[in-house]
């Protein structure tokens, strides 16, 4: 019985080994994810930046030649840009004040629901105002945004395809 007794025993000992054993692999496991994770890329503020600059220049291209399909796109373009800012850089003071274009946006989805060009050019001075704003309140003025004189990008047309 004593035998039997102290095998059982010998054995959970051997079990809970084991365990630990386990526990530590499993760790060792989490440990190696999260420095990986955290030596992953994540886009800069300025790749951010330059990413809905883009997308303000074809917004206004599409709105002049009331490409409504074309401007709503780059307007949820623009929006999906600041969500990944928030998600990205949170506790940033540009980050922060990424809220004072939403209305400008707002304005403009409406003009382009409405298929409204003059709502369209007046929203579109409001969201150029609110970069310029929100730049010198992080005192970068030197960044200043302007209506485009010409397209980001010579290959791509922004008529509406009839």
């Amino acid at each position: 019985m004593k035998k039997t007794l102290l095998i059982l025993l010998s054995l959970g000992l051997v079990s809970c080994d084991q365990q630990t054993d386990n526990t530590k692999e499993l760790q060792d496991q989490i440990n190696s994810l999260e420095i990986k994770l955290a030596n992953t890329y994540k886009p800069g503020f300025g790749n951010f930046m330059g990413s809905i600059q883009a997308h303000h220049a074809k917004l206004w291209f599409a709105g002049q030649n009331e490409n409504w399909d074309l401007a709503d796109f780059e307007v949820h373009e623009i929006m999906e840009a600041i969500e990944d800012i928030e998600e990205f850089h949170k506790g940033r003071k540009e980050t922060e004040l990424m809220g004072i274009i939403m209305p400008p946006l707002d304005s403009i989805s409406k003009a382009i629901d409405q298929k409204n060009a003059a709502l369209f050019n007046n929203s579109y001075t409001s969201l150029t105002n609110a970069c310029n704003e929100c730049h010198r309140a992080v005192e970068m003025e030197f960044i200043f945004i302007k209506t485009p004189d010409t397209p980001p990008s010579s290959n791509q047309g922004f008529e509406p395809i009839k």
